[in-house]
């Protein structure tokens, strides 16, 4: 039997911890940031822990 593929559009979104959390990106860091106050792009640069119920989906994607 071959090897599962993982999912790499779900692979290339999220990264596991240590712990085995997955951790996202998160959004509006792409384009039109001279208008967003430097709070809100200090607070939009760090990485977000995903909600329990969209890490079991995307576990099961990337086999974590």
């Amino acid at each position: 039997m071959p090897k599962m593929k993982t999912n790499s559009a779900a692979s290339k979104r999220v990264r596991v911890t240590g712990k085995g959390k997955l951790m996202q990106a998160g959004s509006a860091m792409r384009h039109n940031l001279e208008h967003k106050s430097a709070r809100k792009r200090r607070a939009l640069k760090a990485d977000a822990v995903l909600a329990p119920a969209q890490s079991k989906n995307l576990k099961k994607m990337i086999h974590a």
